[in-house]
C-alpha cells in the first residue's frame, strides 16, 4: 500500500526496523554505543553505534520514504551531511554552484573543500535557466573535470526558484551529479528527487525536527552506488546522528504536515501585509504571482514554503525591528515552530564575501523571517507594533 505523504510522516512506507517486540507506539531510544553479539560470525545486525543504531535507521528510513530515495543518512547537523557529500569527490574536482546560498555551505566550499583541491563556479543558476540559451550557458561551464551541480531552492535568503526539472535535463546529458538542498521547502512541499536530481540535502534542524531543539542533517539519494559510498562515508569519519537525536527528528516528523500547512497560511497572511507598507521597499516569496519563480514553483512543488525575505527603507529601520520584536524572536535558524526574524548580512551570511553579498542584493536592509505556527493574528499585531509602535 502507498501512503499519502502525511501519513509517511508518522510511518515512513510501513517498513519500520523490528529490533522491538513490546509493541511500542513511539520508537524506542537505543541509547547504546555498541551491541553484543552471540559468538564469532554471528550478528544480531548491529555492531557499533557510529556504523548503524536501531533509532538512527528507522529515522533514515522514514526520511527516505518522504523524498521517495532509495537511502537517506542522517548526519549530526546540516552543515556535516554536506561535508561528509564533498567526500564524494577528488581533489582537481570542479563543482558548479549557484551564488546564493546559505552562508555556512559558501563557507565550507570556499575554505575546506577548496583547501582540499576542488574548485567551483558560482552562478546564478535561475537567470541562466530562465533563457532558451540554457543549454549553451552551462555548456561553457562545465569542463572535463566538472562532477556536480549544487542548488538550493527556493535560495538562501533572496528565495530564488530553480527549475529542477530543467537543470536535471542538463546534469543528465553531461554526466553530472545534481545534488539540491531542499531545506526551504521540505519533502512535505517538494521531492527534487522525483524531477530529476540525484542526491537531495537536508538541515534535519530545521523543518523535519520542528521545535528548535536538536541539530540533525540528511542526505537522501536516488542511486546504489552513491548510497554505497555515502554509508562507507558515514561509517568512517563518523558524523552519524546519535539516538537521542535521532527520536527528537523521528518526533517531530510526525506532526510536519499540520505544522506546514499551519505556517504557509500564516506566512501567506504576512506576505500580504508586508507588501502593503511602504516601508517595505520589497518582498521576496515564491507564492507571489508576480514573482520570477512563481510559475516554476507552482509546477514542482505543492506549496510556496515558510520563508519571506524583505526589504526595509533604511538600515536604521531594519536595526530597529530586530530591536523592537518579542513574539517574534530575533534568532538565527529557521523551520520551527517559533516565528524568527534573521539578519542574513551578520548572521547566516556573516562570512560571505562583500562581493558576493552585493551581487546578490543581501544588503543591510535585508531581513528574513521563518513563520512560525503562531495565532495569524497575533503575528501581524506584533508587526505593526514593530513597525509603527
Amino acid at each position: 500500500m502507498e501512503y499519502s505523504i502525511s501519513t509517511k510522516c508518522l510511518y515512513g512506507k510501513g517498513d519500520a526496523v523490528t529490533t522491538d517486540t513490546s509493541g511500542a507506539v513511539s520508537f524506542p531510544i537505543y541509547q547504546t554505543a555498541t551491541f553484543a553479539h552471540k559468538e564469532a560470525g554471528e550478528s544480531t545486525g548491529y555492531d557499533y553505534s557510529r556504523l548503524q543504531n536501531p533509532t538512527r535507521e528507522q529515522l533514515e528510513k522514514v526520511v527516505a520514504s518522504l523524498e521517495n530515495g532509495i537511502e537517506a543518512l542522517a548526519f549530526s547537523s546540516g552543515m556535516a551531511a554536506i561535508t561528509a557529500l564533498m567526500e564524494l569527490f577528488q581533489p582537481g574536482d570542479h563543482i558548479i554552484t549557484d551564488c546564493d546560498l546559505y552562508g555556512g555551505s559558501i563557507r565550507l566550499f570556499n575554505n575546506i573543500s577548496k583547501k582540499n583541491g576542488m574548485t567551483f563556479s558560482h552562478v546564478n543558476c535561475s537567470k541562466l535557466l530562465a533563457g532558451n540559451d540554457a543549454d549553451v550557458l552551462f555548456a561553457e561551464l562545465i569542463h572535463d573535470n566538472t562532477k556536480a551541480i549544487f542548488v538550493e531552492t527556493p535560495t538562501n535568503p533572496m528565495m530564488n526558484v530553480i527549475d529542477i526539472r530543467k537543470l536535471a535535463e542538463i546534469a543528465n546529458r553531461n554526466s553530472l551529479l545534481l545534488i539540491v538542498d531542499n531545506t526551504f521547502l521540505s519533502p512535505y512541499l517538494q521531492n527534487p528527487l522525483d524531477l530529476g536530481a540525484h542526491i537531495v540535502v537536508h538541515s534535519g534542524t530545521k523543518y523535519l525536527g520542528g521545535h528548535n531543539d536538536t541539530l540533525a542533517g540528511f542526505v537522501v539519494t536516488s542511486l546504489e552506488e552513491i548510497a554505497a559510498k555515502l554509508r562507507f562515508i558515514i561509517k568512517t569519519i563518523g558524523s552519524g546522528l546519535a539516538p537521542f537525536d535521532s527520536w527528537l527528528i523521528l518526533r517531530g516528523i510526525k506532526t510536519l504536515a499540520i505544522r506546514m500547512d499551519r505556517a504557509e497560511r500564516n506566512t501567506q497572511r504576512i506576505v500580504e501585509w508586508l507588501c502593503r507598507q511602504q516601508k517595505v521597499t520589497k518582498v521576496y516569496y515564491p507564492g507571489l504571482p508576480d514573482s520570477p519563480g512563481y510559475v516554476i514553483c507552482k509546477g514542482q512543488a505543492r506549496g510556496f514554503g515558510c520563508m519571506v525575505t524583505f526589504e526595509v527603507e533604511t538600515k536604521e529601520l531594519a536595526l530597529e525591528i530586530l530591536r523592537k520584536v518579542r513574539l517574534i524572536q530575533f534568532a538565527e535558524s529557521l523551520g520551527g515552530v517559533e516565528t524568527l526574524i534573521t539578519y542574513p548580512i551578520t548572521q547566516t551570511h556573516a562570512d560571505v564575501p562583500k562581493e558576493v553579498l552585493a551581487a546578490n542584493g543581501i544588503t543591510d536592509k535585508i531581513l528574513r523571517l521563518s513563520v512560525g505556527i503562531e495565532d495569524e493574528e497575533d503575528l501581524i499585531k506584533e508587526l505593526e507594533r514593530v513597525f509603527y509602535g
